[in-house]
C-alpha cells in the first residue's frame, strides 16, 4: 500500500541497485489504484524522473542576464502601455481595424497587462482583437503583428519569442550575441580555408562549436527567465519557502517536495527570486505513470469523477468505467454559474455570500485555483472580522483537522484546488436544518472533474447540501478559451460593470471552454506517452540486461557473446568478399586497446571467411581473460564482472537519457521540413539506442580485460561504497578492485602505510581455508581467508 509516485519512484530505484537485496519491488501483477481519475490522468502529463546533479558548475549566467531581461521586460510593459493608449484613441475615432491591430499585440506582447485587461471588459473590445487575428492568421502573417515588440507570449502553449528589436535591446552593441550561428555554413568555411593544417583545422572548428554552445546556452537561459516573469507567478505556479523554488501541484494545491522544473526553467525561478541557484540536474532514470501503471497485469481502479474520461481510461489504459448508483439519492442544491466583468466584482460577491452563510451559522468550504487568490479571500474575510481557517500550500500542516471541522456550526474553510479529496466532512449538530456544508467556487478549473470533486464534499450520503461557482472574465480559463464568445453575449445583453449574469448560453460557454482545455490536456498526454513509448521499449532491453546481470548467477557465460558482437560491430561495413581491403590498420589498434588481442595478420588464411576470423579472436581473447581469472578467488572474479557491466550500463544509460533528452527538445522543428517530428524521433532514437548499446558493449570489456585488478582484501569495502555512492549521487568513483587515484583510495586522516602487494598464490583459495596473519603486537594468529578483510583493516599483516 503506498502512493503512486513512490511505487513508480521504487520501480526505478531497484533498476538503479547494485545489490539484489536493495530491490524492493515484485512482478507487477495486479494494482488497485484509488482515486483513478487522479493517478491515472491528472498526474500523466509529467513524467516520473530520478536526477542527479551535474559535474558542472552552477550557471552564473541567470544572475548576470537577469538585469538585461528586468530592462527588457519593462520596455515591453512602457510599449504595451502606449499600444493600449493607442487602441483607445483608434476606438474613438472609430478605426477599428488599427484598434485591433493594436489591441492584438499588446495582448502578445503582455496579456495579463492591467490596462490591457480593463480595455477588454468594454463591449466590442474582444472581438475586434479576435477578428484582426484570425486575419493575420489566415493570412499567415501573424509574425508581423509580434515585429513591433520587444518578445511575443504564447500563453496557451507557454513559449516566448523574442523578436529582433527584442534582441538589439538585450545588446545594443552587438546585436549578433543573442543569434544562434549556422554551425554548418561556418564549419564549411573552415574547410575551404587554404593553408591550415589538421590540427589547425581541428582546433577552429572546437572555437566554432564552443561559441555556438556558449551562445544556444545564452538564448535558453534568456527565454528561461523571460518564462520565468511573465508566465510563472509566486503563490500560484510555485512558492518560496526557507529560501527554495517550491513547485505548488495544480491539482491538489500541495506542494510537490523535491521536485524541480526542467531545462533551467527552475534555476531561472531562483534568480528571479533571489534564492541560491542550485547546480544543473541530469536525468538517471524515468518513466511516465502511463507506462507505469500499464506494466501491471491486471489493473483496476475507483472513484466518484471518471465517468467524463471514460474515452481516455479506454483508449491509453484499456479500462472500462461501471458506474455504481449511490447508496443514498443525492439532494444537493447545485445553483447555476454567476458570472461577472471583472475578479474584483467577482470576489466582493464571493464575500458578501460567505459573510450571509456566516451569519446564519451555516459551514461555508471556499474552494480556490492558487494560493493567491485564497490569501487574497483571507484578508478580506479579515476586515470583515469573520474567522476563518486556510488550508494551501503553505499552510497544512493541520489539514486532516481542519478538514474534519469544516462542518461546524459558523466554519469557514479556505482550500486551494481540491485539498481534502475524498474526505467525509462530517456535519455539526443541527446543520442538516440550517442547508448543509455550502460550497463556494471562486474559479472553475480546467478539468470538471475538479469542479465535480470540490461539489463533492457537500451533500454526501444523502445529506442536504448547495453548491455555487462564481467566475470573471479575467479568469485563465475564461481569458484563454471561449472568451470572446461570452463576451460577445455579455455585450449583446448589456452588461453593465457590477451587475452578474446567470445564463444557460454563458453556462454552456464555460463547459464548452472546460471541454476544450481538457481535450488539450488529453493531447498532450497522448504526446507524452507516444514519445514514451520508444523509451519504454529501450528502457524494458536495458532494465533486462540490467537485472540479469544484478540477479544472475554466472556473468562469465556471457564474455564470450559480448566478444563476438564487439567483433561484428568492428567488421561492420568491411568488404566480406575481399579480405585485402579490410582497414587492419584499425582492426589491429580495436582489438589490442578494448581486448589486449594481438592479431597475426599472416596467421589469417585469405580463404577463411569472417566467421572463421571471429572465432579465432573469441578464443584467443577467451584465453586470455581465462588466464587473468586464475589470479584470484572465483566469487570475487564474479563480482567484479557484475560491477563493471552494472556501472558500464549505468553510465551509458545516462548519457543516452541525456542525449534522448537533446533530440527531444528541438525534434518539432522537422515539421517545418514536411516530416513527421515522431517518426523522425523514433527513427533518430533507434539508432543512437544502437550506438548507445555497441559503446556499452566495447566499454564493459575494456573494463574487464584491461582494468588492473588489487588484491581480493580491498573489494568487499569498497564494494559497499560504490553502491552507496552510485545510488545516492551516481557519481563516478573507484571500487571492487579498481586502482583509482590515491585520493580515491587512501584514508587522508590516517597516515600513510606501507602498501600492501596482493596476495598471489598458486591456487585458488576457499572462503573457509585457514591462513596465519601477523597482529600489530607481532603475534602470529591463524584464521578463515574469508575473515581476512576485517583483520588486516585492524592492522594484521600476511605472515
Amino acid at each position: 500500500y503506498g502512493t503512486n509516485n513512490e511505487f513508480g519512484f521504487d520501480y526505478l530505484r531497484d533498476n538503479m541497485a547494485l545489490a539484489p537485496e536493495d530491490q524492493v519491488q515484485r512482478d507487477h501483477a495486479f494494482v488497485i489504484v484509488d482515486e483513478v481519475d487522479s493517478v491515472l490522468i491528472d498526474e500523466a502529463r509529467t513524467p516520473l524522473i530520478i536526477s542527479g546533479s551535474v559535474d558542472a558548475p552552477v550557471d552564473t549566467t541567470y544572475k548576470e542576464l537577469k538585469p538585461m531581461v528586468q530592462n527588457l521586460i519593462k520596455n515591453q510593459n512602457n510599449l504595451v502601455t502606449g499600444m493600449v493608449a493607442d487602441a483607445t484613441h483608434f476606438i474613438d475615432q472609430e478605426n477599428n481595424d488599427e484598434a485591433g491591430l493594436k489591441l492584438l499585440q499588446a495582448n502578445r506582447g503582455m496579456p495579463k497587462h492591467p490596462k490591457l485587461l480593463k480595455i477588454f471588459q468594454e463591449k466590442g473590445t474582444k472581438k475586434l482583437a479576435h477578428d484582426v487575428e484570425s486575419e493575420y492568421m489566415r493570412d499567415k502573417k501573424i509574425h508581423e503583428v509580434d515585429e513591433d515588440l520587444y518578445f511575443s507570449i504564447d500563453e496557451k502553449t507557454h513559449v516566448i519569442d523574442i523578436t529582433e528589436k527584442g534582441r538589439e535591446s538585450l545588446a545594443p552593441d552587438d546585436p549578433d550575441m543573442f543569434v544562434i550561428p549556422d554551425l554548418g555554413e561556418m564549419l564549411h568555411e573552415i574547410d575551404v580555408k587554404e593553408n591550415l593544417s589538421s590540427l589547425e583545422i581541428k582546433q577552429e572548428k572546437e572555437k566554432v562549436h564552443q561559441q555556438h554552445a556558449e551562445q544556444s546556452g545564452r538564448i535558453h537561459n534568456i527565454s528561461q527567465l523571460l518564462r520565468a516573469y511573465t508566465l510563472y507567478e509566486k503563490d500560484v505556479e510555485y512558492v518560496v519557502q526557507g529560501g527554495k523554488v517550491q513547485i505548488v501541484d495544480e491539482y491538489t494545491g500541495r506542494i510537490l517536495a523535491g521536485r524541480r522544473y526542467s531545462d533551467g526553467l527552475h534555476q531561472a525561478l531562483e534568480a528571479k527570486e533571489n534564492v541560491t541557484i542550485e547546480r544543473e540536474t541530469q536525468t538517471l532514470a524515468t518513466i511516465t505513470i502511463q507506462n507505469y501503471f500499464r506494466m501491471y497485469d491486471k489493473l483496476a481502479g475507483m472513484t466518484g469523477t471518471a465517468e467524463t474520461e471514460a474515452e481516455e481510461l479506454g483508449s491509453i489504459y484499456d479500462l472500462d468505467v461501471v458506474v455504481i448508483p449511490t447508496h443514498r439519492s443525492i439532494v444537493r442544491d447545485d445553483r447555476d454559474d454567476l458570472i461577472y466583468k471583472t475578479k474584483r466584482e467577482k470576489y466582493a460577491a464571493v464575500i458578501d455570500e460567505i459573510s450571509e452563510c456566516y451569519k446564519n451559522g451555516q459551514p461555508t468550504l471556499v474552494g480556490t485555483v492558487s494560493v493567491d487568490s485564497s490569501e487574497l479571500l483571507s484578508r478580506m474575510l479579515k476586515r470583515r472580522g469573520i474567522p476563518h481557517n486556510v488550508l494551501n500550500a503553505k499552510q497544512h500542516k493541520s489539514e486532516a483537522e481542519i478538514v474534519a471541522r469544516a462542518g461546524q456550526k459558523g466554519a469557514v474553510t479556505i482550500a486551494t484546488n481540491m485539498a481534502g479529496r475524498g474526505t467525509d466532512i462530517k456535519l455539526g449538530e443541527g446543520i442538516k436544518d440550517l442547508g448543509g456544508l455550502h460550497i463556494v467556487g471562486t474559479e472553475r478549473h480546467e478539468s470538471r472533474r475538479i469542479d465535480l470533486q470540490l461539489r463533492g464534499r457537500s451533500g454526501r450520503q444523502g445529506d442536504s447540501g448547495s453548491s455555487r461557482f462564481y467566475l470573471s472574465l479575467e479568469d485563465d480559463l475564461m481569458r484563454l478559451f471561449n472568451s470572446e464568445k461570452v463576451a460577445s453575449i455579455m455585450d449583446r445583453m448589456g452588461i453593465e460593470e457590477g451587475e452578474v449574469i446567470t445564463h444557460k448560453m454563458v453556462t454552456r460557454a464555460i463547459q464548452n471552454a472546460q471541454k476544450k482545455v481538457e481535450g488539450r490536456n488529453f493531447g498532450i498526454r497522448k504526446h507524452l506517452l507516444e514519445y514514451d513509448d520508444v523509451m519504454n521499449q529501450q528502457r524494458q532491453v536495458v532494465y533486462d540486461i540490467r537485472n540479469n546481470a544484478l540477479r544472475g548467477e554466472n556473468l562469465r557465460d556471457t564474455i564470450p557473446e559480448l566478444i563476438s558482437d564487439f567483433v561484428d560491430d568492428e567488421l561492420d561495413g568491411q568488404d566480406e568478399e575481399n579480405h585485402e581491403l579490410w582497414d587492419w590498420e584499425s582492426l589491429e589498434q580495436n582489438f589490442s586497446s578494448v581486448l589486449l588481442t594481438e592479431i597475426d595478420r599472416e596467421k589469417f588464411d585469405v580463404e577463411s571467411d569472417a566467421e572463421h576470423f571471429k572465432k579465432n579472436v573469441v578464443d584467443e581473447a577467451m584465453d586470455l581473460y581465462s588466464a587473468r581469472e586464475s589470479l584470484l578467488p572465483e566469487d570475487v572474479m564474479r563480482g567484479f564482472e557484475r560491477f563493471v557491466v552494472l556501472r558500464t550500463i549505468d553510465e551509458k544509460w545516462k548519457d543516452h537519457l541525456y542525449a534522448m533528452d537533446q533530440l527531444r527538445e528541438g525534434i518539432n522543428l522537422r515539421a517545418y521540413g514536411q516530416k513527421n517530428p515522431l517518426l523522425e524521433y523514433k527513427s533518430e532514437g533507434f539508432y543512437m539506442f544502437k550506438e548507445m548499446m555497441a559503446n556499452t558493449t566495447q566499454m564493459t570489456l575494456q573494463r574487464l580485460f584491461r582494468t588492473k585488478i588489487q588484491g581480493m582484501d580491498q573489494a568487499p569495502q569498497v564494494r559497499s561504497s560504490q553502491a552507496r555512492d552510485v545510488q545516492m549521487r551516481h557519481q563516478d568513483s573507484t571500487g571492487l578492485g579498481f586502482t583509482g587515484p590515491p585520493e580515491a583510495t587512501q584514508n587522508q586522516n590516517q597516515p600513510q602505510q606501507a602498501t600492501r602487494k596482493p596476495i598471489t598464490t598458486d591456487k585458488k583459495i576457499g572462503r573457509n581455508e585457514k591462513i596465519d596473519l601477523i597482529s600489530p603486537s607481532g603475534k602470529r594468529e591463524t584464521v578463515k581467508y574469508k575473515k581476512l578483510q576485517d583483520y588486516l583493516n585492524r592492522g594484521y599483516t600476511q605472515a
